[in-house]
């Protein structure tokens, strides 16, 4: 249990662990904020940690290790081929996952990038239910596309539909039957859905989508890379699964798909990744990549002590009251937002709280970058590092996303209760202050896809003026 019911009324979320290391943070003044924000373009991105109070941009490779992870730090075998770290690693795989061939890499974009060269030709096209921005790079580099074919609830920011990442089965089936097979290297399903606020997708959603495949004779590809979430919200959500174990429901989920692959520094709490298949064609044909990006076979990139903190990070997922952690706390900063009016992403999804910049900022313009400059704001009020999610992450101004979001992420087993209050604090302090954040403008922008580190400038001199009011409330 993660949830405690208090005496005096309502529930907080309660840490099911006890802190045995720390590192200290600091907050640095408003003003050394404002030039902290000049010297990274106001990207959040580029800021140096040392200037960050609490650090939200992502809980990738930034969670906490238990007590058994570090241990397993030292009795690594750092065998260049061979390693028995590695076979104790692909033996957790067929233990959890089911899957008999294991490929590691260094993270989770290097899978991305070998299955786009193992399986992807000109002219190809991708199925999923909703698109990441690295992944759809790596396509498109390979001369294929992505095509989505998430329902219309996804992208909707409110409401309290449980189940938002779920793709349009009626649509799929209608492209698989109108598009030649041959055009469809495999079937991509993300679970949960990153870019529309960490929505998952049902478990009967996904074994429609795999019937459809099997039906049409297409592969299966799992991004699992935020599957502790979603796994939780199949468990609470799902009436039909909410008595099975963390356990049973990941093999469900695993065994309905032909290929997985996932970043370990969310899955797992490492820093590393993995590809696993049964197929063993599949592997030969993606074993040849990781050897010329990654390394040998049975490293690929990941140090052999990163590997055995992911083995031991693997059982830590299938306890429940290490993979509520987050959403638990997600869930208690968006229901605290909805009190005091602030505008987020409902229901409560994985991964981190997402404010709904286009109703926050409501009063600038589709092309003003709404979520960047709410981010910068954010930072100035209270050192908080977000990340925005729209416009200035996706590709050129000709185009508009579809909506405006800043990611306030939450990092496991890393900060408390008292932090996520002070977040909501400061957050609804500048809600009531929005009318101050103005407008963003490229400074410079990458050729391919923007890079989460390009450079925006404010139009005028509105961070200046918001830090001025700030200090006058006198909050620091």
């Amino acid at each position: 249990m993660s949830k405690m019911k208090l005496y005096s009324g309502g529930e907080i979320p309660v840490e099911m662990h006890r802190v045995s290391i720390v590192r200290p943070i600091k907050l640095i003044p408003v003003d050394a904020r404002l030039k902290a924000l000049d010297a990274a373009g106001n990207c959040s991105y580029n800021l140096r940690s040392d200037e960050v109070f609490i650090d939200m941009v992502t809980d990738s490779g930034f969670n906490a290790m238990s007590d058994a992870q570090a241990g397993a730090f030292h009795v690594a075998d750092f065998a260049y081929a061979g390693s028995d770290s590695y076979y104790k690693m692909a033996d957790k795989i067929r233990e959890i996952l089911g899957k008999e061939y294991f490929l590691p890499v260094h993270q989770g974009r290097a899978c991305e990038n070998m299955l786009a060269k193992s399986f992807v030709k000109q002219g190809d096209l991708i199925p999923t239910n909703f698109h990441f921005c690295t992944f759809a790079t790596q396509v498109s580099l390979c001369g294929g596309a992505v095509v989505e074919f998430l329902q219309d609830k996804g992208i909707v920011t409110g409401g309290d539909d449980g189940f938002k990442g779920d793709y349009d089965i009626e649509k799929l089936e209608k492209f698989l039957k109108e598009t030649p097979g041959e055009r469809i290297p495999f079937i991509r399903i993300e679970a949960g859905t990153n870019l529309i606020g960490g929505q998952p997708i049902s478990m009967d959603n996904i074994l429609a989508v795999s019937a459809l495949a099997k039906k049409y004779g297409i592969k299966t590809l799992l991004d699992m890379s935020l599957a502790m979430d979603n796994i939780h919200f199949i468990k609470t959500r799902d009436e039909k699964r909410r008595n099975k174990s963390v356990r049973e429901i990941t093999r469900e989920l695993a065994d309905a798909v032909d290929i997985i692959y996932f970043s370990g520094r969310k899955l797992g709490f490492a820093r590393g990744g993995g590809i696993c298949m049964n197929d063993r064609d599949d592997f030969i044909r993606v074993r040849g990549f990781v050897s010329c990006f990654e390394g040998f076979p049975t490293f690929g990139g990941m140090s052999s002590a990163e590997m055995e903190v992911m083995r031991v990070g693997f059982d830590d997922t299938m306890n429940e009251d290490v993979i509520s952690q987050g959403p638990d706390f997600i869930e208690y900063m968006v229901s605290e937002f909805i009190k005091r009016g602030v505008p987020v992403v409902t229901p409560a999804g994985g991964l981190g709280c997402h404010l709904d910049a286009d109703r926050f900022c409501a009063h600038l313009g589709k092309k003003d970058f709404r979520a960047a400059a709410l981010a910068a704001a954010i930072y100035v009020v209270s050192g908080v590092r977000g990340m925005e999610r729209g416009l200035s992450s996706e590709k050129p101004e000709e185009s508009i996303a579809p909506f405006e979001l800043v990611r306030l992420a939450v990092p496991r087993r890393v900060y408390t209760l008292s932090h996520i209050m002070y977040v909501i604090d400061r957050v609804t302090w500048l809600y009531e202050h929005r009318d101050m954040i103005g407008a963003m403008r490229w400074e410079d922008e990458s050729v391919e896809e923007h890079s989460f580190i390009d450079f925006l400038r404010p139009v005028d001199d509105w961070r200046e003026r918001l830090a001025e009011e700030y200090k006058r409330a006198e909050l620091e």
